[in-house]
């Protein structure tokens, strides 16, 4: 399985329906996320790409790890207050959202992942 690229209307359709508040919304997911907020340009979230695509893969089943391009949903960046590049949000399926900001590695990424996503 490959990382989803996400416009507006299927963030909204596939994960979460947004809310009136900035940051808030209600998950519609089956499985816990990650959506990796990032821009074409960025040195650091070309790094990370391919890390996220090999979670993706081993993850497969478990997680969904969405990509949402801010240059272009510049509506959903501004809603979830994304300041720098990359960002991700880590959506488990119970329990508050709780957002990275930066490059990680695949072994911090699948920490987070068993403390975050799939505890």
């Amino acid at each position: 399985m490959a990382t989803i690229h996400l416009k507006r209307n299927e963030f909204i359709e596939r994960v979460a329906d947004l809310g009136t508040a900035p940051g808030s919304m209600t998950f519609k997911g089956k499985r816990p996320a990650i959506i990796d907020f990032y821009a074409q340009w960025c040195g650091p979230c070309r790094m990370l790409a391919p890390v996220l695509e090999e979670i993706s893969d081993e993850y497969a089943g478990k997680i969904d790890v969405y990509k949402v391009d801010v240059d272009e949903e510049e509506e959903l960046a501004a809603h979830f207050g994304i300041r720098s590049i990359p960002t991700l949000i880590f959506i488990p399926m119970n329990g508050e959202p709780q957002r990275s900001q930066g490059a990680m590695g695949k072994a911090q990424l699948k920490e987070s992942i068993g403390k975050i996503l799939l505890k």
